[in-house]
């Protein structure tokens, strides 16, 4: 018999792991000194400011990222504007426009830019000089007598812009140099007879920014497109001019007495004129746009014209910058004029010389003053009123950030 015996290995036995000894210090050597209690404030400080931009910065992203016809740049002005920076953005703006400001005289121009919107075969009739009477049935205005002598060719002269208007264009356009100090400044201008057009006012993506349940297609609707002739820029932000609004028959922005307003009455009739119906828009009237107060009235410049409340939300009256204007002549037509370097002043002038006996300033700056006209139905031609108008024809019929005005044949 065999007896075998197990053995448990045993292992040795553990030796404690001795901790790793602490560096010591060079003999002598000073000890780290302990963050002050000014760069500890200093660093939370700069946590707070960082987790307190966070939401900014989002607002920011969120707003760059909407759905705009507008460039990155503007597009970031408005967002500065619309967050605290108004001032600081106006103050910039008027050190720019006061830098680049142009300078009195020097040499004019020798001929006028050519208005793409204009063709020969509308000219409108009695515009020319002749010496013989002519007998019309309608109104037309008479040639803008111009200013600077000698007289460019064709300054003054009224053409028609839409090929299908016949003999009686639904609107004219011309251009003419409205002061003598700066011969090289253009104003374009437009006449659209109420007779044979109608306008509408559409809201934009943007603007008004206020809620509008069914804004609409935010450009001329393409089933209306066949009779447009011509489109336009509408005014400030509602926010600057602290103006009302009245679309398809409803009050979104109450109404002020006193405030320049282009109105449009069920009738089909368009008028400009300091409100005076209260907060609400009657019955009768599709919409209404307010805009500061009167810049013409009577047929005279307002003579209150300043730098005061009434223009403080914009870059003010003295500034020389692109400016619009609309307003009405004696007959019921609309006027609307624009042009680069104006104060408020000289776009007065500007509405008066044109003959429209009350006008409102309508946006400013280069970015937003647009007139287009269409010389073929169904939109077609498209073209600016004047050439340096730097926003593309083709604005208004895609998707814009601003409200505008669109004219239609009657």
């Amino acid at each position: 018999m065999v007896y075998t015996t197990s053995h448990k290995v045993l292992a040795p036995p553990r030796t404690p792991v001795e901790a790793a000894p602490e560096p010591t210090r060079p003999w002598g050597s000073p000890t780290p000194p302990r963050p002050s209690r000014w760069l500890r404030a200093r660093r939370i400080a700069v946590v707070a400011a960082v987790i307190c931009l966070i939401p900014v910065a989002v607002s920011y992203v969120r707003t760059m990222s909407e759905r705009s016809d507008s460039s990155l740049g503007i597009r970031t002005v408005e967002w500065l504007r619309d967050h605290g920076a108004r001032g600081l953005v106006n103050t910039v703006e008027n050190w720019y426009y006061s830098l680049s400001a142009p300078s009195k005289g020097g040499p004019g121009i020798r001929a006028l830019p050519t208005q793409a919107g204009a063709y020969a075969g509308a000219s409108a009739s009695g515009s020319t000089p002749t010496r013989r009477v002519r007998v019309h049935h309608y109104y037309r205005p008479p040639r803008i007598q111009p200013i600077i002598h000698p007289a460019l060719p064709g300054e003054g002269v009224w053409h028609g812009t839409f090929a299908a208007g016949g003999s009686r264009p639904p609107v004219l356009i011309t251009s003419y140099r409205p002061n003598a100090d700066y011969p090289s400044i253009v104003a374009g201008v437009a006449w659209i007879d109420h007779t044979r057009a109608t306008v509408h006012l559409y809201p934009g993506a943007q603007e008004p920014a206020i809620p509008i349940p069914n804004r609409g297609p935010e450009e001329v609707p393409t089933a209306l497109r066949g009779g447009l002739v011509a489109t336009f820029n509408s005014g400030f932000k509602l926010a600057d001019s602290g103006g009302g609004l009245v679309l398809h028959g409803h009050t979104y922005a109450p109404m002020h007495d006193g405030t320049a307003t282009i109105v449009g009455y069920r009738s089909g009739r368009v008028d400009v004129a300091a409100w005076t119906g209260g907060p609400d828009a009657g019955p009768d009237v599709v919409f209404a746009r307010q805009d500061l107060p009167l810049i013409v009235n009577h047929g005279h410049v307002n003579p209150n014209l300043s730098d005061g409340p009434e223009w403080g939300a914009t870059l003010g009256n003295r500034v020389f910058v692109w400016r619009s204007a609309v307003g009405i002549d004696r007959h019921g037509n609309l006027i609307y004029a624009a042009a680069n370097d104006q104060t408020v002043g000289s776009l007065a002038q500007i509405m008066v010389h044109a003959g429209a006996v009350r006008a409102m300033e309508l946006d400013i700056n280069a970015y937003w003053p647009s007139f287009i006209t269409y010389r073929f139905p169904g939109a077609g031609h498209p073209a600016n009123l004047l050439a340096d108008m730097i926003r593309s024809p083709l604005r208004y019929l895609t998707p814009d950030d601003r409200d505008f005005f669109a004219v239609y044949l009657r």
